[in-house]
């Protein structure tokens, strides 16, 4: 999934670099920026300079202030590195990106890495290969790599005869200059018991426990994400996700929250009480020494595989524990309260999204031209109007014909194009509510679509309907799982570049580990329990024509089963999204009777609780009917 208005090329959003621009414009910019780093590498004696896309918080959406990345090569997507040295410029990326970095960059003066295909190396062997070359001196600021990363690269590059150099300071925000954007300060106010389900002091006495468990005398945390969900606050810093710039420290007899206090409104700090010590920000750092400095020889810290390079060194990097985040795991499934908070937004989630394709069908028909921001901005509209509205999840990807097959495509208002009822629409949309958080994408036709196009949304529907239905014992991983999705794409040869689910944040983060469906190793890392709730969004994307992609939200629930073997209980799925699958693209031949059976029951479902919102002689409700009738078996 994932990113209207313009901005110029210095202060851009990573999520709105305008189009509206000509190639030589571009060119100048980029070969301008590119020079002015490169003369600031040359006085800080580095080689190669290394820019990724996360923030000093590794989070994968950034506010405008931290869009480094996007900057200074032009590239907007949520994820890649740019590698700069004295005579190359490179830009990696993944599948999901392929096509919108091309367009992007400017290639006069960058080389697209295609991460994934033959014979392309990923950043850091590319650096290697720079290394190797010559150019033995790697920077890049030490707050915007991982402490593991870190240590990874500087072990690679000592075989090199190489060094990785952490800077204190950042070299595109130099070239950035006054013209970068300010950092965000919005306000921070509680989620309270209702939504939240626990109070933030048992959350403290949780990693209290693990820090009694694990002999540490304290633990810092980094992930914004994380911080909100320990201490039950949201903020807006970040477009998306509420969340607010901040660090935190835990120890047996103290806990501090690192935050521009003037952000906090009188109901968080009212929230916190006294339990909580607020330090500024920036001292996160000095404070981070004053711990180490207070340790014994033998002390020790955790911190987990997200934390900073420059949080490792500020503590000292030999007292610092590497421990899989016991925030993240305990996060990710979710109580009765945040369960119930999910399935309920998902009602009123679902009633704005038949709302918007009923009336798109209906403009459409009557020979109104409308383009793909405009579709967009109407759906907002409808979702404004349902309780606890609070602002959309990520960018919708409202997308026309070849669109559709830009995995991660942003409509721009300018450039975007007409909405063709002739063609395959793709809308990848969510939104934040109060009490929980929604991803939702459906693919439409508003005409006649051809076999091929039905054919292979309905090989699509098959590996959606697999997972939806998958029964799996205690302890499998969404790694195990994500060929159930696949297995029909790939007996027509056919596949998809990216995951089949992620995580999914209760008002939080709607991409969120550490579970997930898909092939990156890492999620064979966590078994998949009851409570936590993912997507189920399996695709295929035809470049140049069109995509396909069906994404519900499920949550993983205890199902009873004949027998139990091995004395384990057996999991599956609830799906909790409402909202029709697109009838005029489904070949109902190519369905078997269970496929069909479950398709009714969802259906079915979907009819009963969405009825309720609409008059019967709305078009809505006759759409609603419509779209939901049973298929014969």
């Amino acid at each position: 999934m994932l990113r209207a208005l313009t901005r110029s090329l210095s202060t851009f959003k990573p999520n709105n670099f305008t189009n509206a621009i000509t190639t030589g414009k571009r060119n100048m910019a980029a070969a301008a920026k590119l020079s002015a780093l490169r003369d600031r590498m040359k006085a800080s004696d580095v080689d190669v300079y290394v820019v990724p896309s996360e923030d000093a918080h590794q989070s994968e959406y950034i506010a405008d202030c931290d869009a480094r990345r996007a900057y200074i090569s032009g590239f907007n997507g949520s994820a890649g590195c740019a590698v700069i040295t004295t005579d190359k410029a490179a830009l990696f990326t993944d599948g999901r990106y392929f096509n919108q970095a091309g367009k992007q960059l400017d290639l006069k003066h960058w080389t697209l890495m295609k991460v994934g295909l033959p014979d392309v190396p990923t950043w850091t062997e590319w650096v290697l290969q720079q290394a190797e070359a010559g150019k033995k001196r790697v920077g890049i600021d030490a707050s915007l790599l991982t402490a593991t990363e870190a240590k990874q690269l500087m072990e690679k590059l000592q075989t090199k005869a190489a060094k990785l150099i952490g800077m204190n300071n950042n070299l595109v925000d130099e070239v950035w200059g006054d013209e970068r954007p300010k950092r965000p300060a919005q306000p921070v106010f509680p989620q309270p018991y209702k939504y939240s389900g626990q109070d933030f002091s048992e959350k403290i006495a949780m990693i209290r426990k693990e820090l009694e468990a694990k002999k540490a005398s304290g633990s810092v945390v980094s992930m914004l994400d994380e911080i909100a969900w320990l201490f039950n606050l949201r903020g807006d810093d970040i477009p998306f996700n509420p969340v607010f710039f901040s660090f935190a420290m835990i120890t047996p007899t103290q806990v501090t929250l690192y935050i521009d206090e003037s952000k906090l409104t009188e109901e968080g700090k009212a929230q916190l009480g006294e339990d909580v010590i607020v330090r500024p920000y920036d001292a996160i750092f000095s404070d981070c020494s004053v711990l180490s400095d207070s340790l014994k020889s033998d002390g020790k810290i955790l911190i987990t595989n997200k934390t900073s390079w420059a949080l490792a060194k500020a503590l000292g990097e030999k007292k610092c524990e590497e421990v899989k985040s016991c925030i993240a795991d305990a996060k990710a499934v979710k109580n009765a309260t945040e369960l119930e908070g999910m399935r309920q937004c998902h009602i009123r989630d679902g009633a704005a999204l038949i709302e918007y394709f009923a009336w798109l069908e209906e403009v459409l028909h009557s020979g109104k031209e409308i383009d793909e921001v405009e579709a967009a901005d109407y759906l907002e509209e409808c979702r404004k109007k349902k309780e606890h509205f609070a602002g959309l999840s990520f960018p919708t990807i409202s997308s026309t014909g070849p669109n559709g097959a830009i995995i991660h495509y942003q409509p721009e208002k300018g450039s975007c194009a007409v909405i063709d009822p002739k063609a395959v629409y793709l809308c990848d949309s969510g939104a934040q509510y109060k009490d929980g958080t929604t991803d939702v994408t459906r693919t439409l036709h508003f005409g006649s679509p051809s076999l091929t196009e039905k054919r292979n949304y309905t090989l699509v529907l098959k590996g959606h309907i697999a997972i939806a239905r998958a029964v799996f014992p205690k302890g499998t991983t969404g790694y195990i799982l994500d060929i159930l999705a696949r297995q029909f794409l790939w007996r027509d040869g056919l596949n998809y570049l990216h995951g089949t689910g992620h995580g999914v944040g209760s008002y939080l983060n709607v991409h969120e580990g550490p579970p997930g469906i898909g092939t990156r190793i890492s999620f064979n890392e966590t078994a998949l329990a009851p409570g936590m709730v993912l997507s189920n969004e399996p695709g295929y994307y035809e470049d140049g024509q069109y995509g396909i992609r069906i994404e519900n939200l499920v949550t993983v629930k205890e199902v009873e089963t004949p027998n139990k073997f091995g004395g384990k209980p057996y999991y599956g799925f609830e799906t909790i999204t409402l909202v029709p699958m697109a009838r005029s693209l489904i070949d109902v031949s190519m369905l078997d009777c269970s496929e069909i059976e479950w398709l009714n029951e969802y259906h079915k479902e979907v009819f009963n609780k969405m009825k309720i919102f609409f008059d019967e002689e709305d078009r809505t409700y006759r759409w609603l009917e419509r779209e939901t009738r049973s298929f014969d078996q």
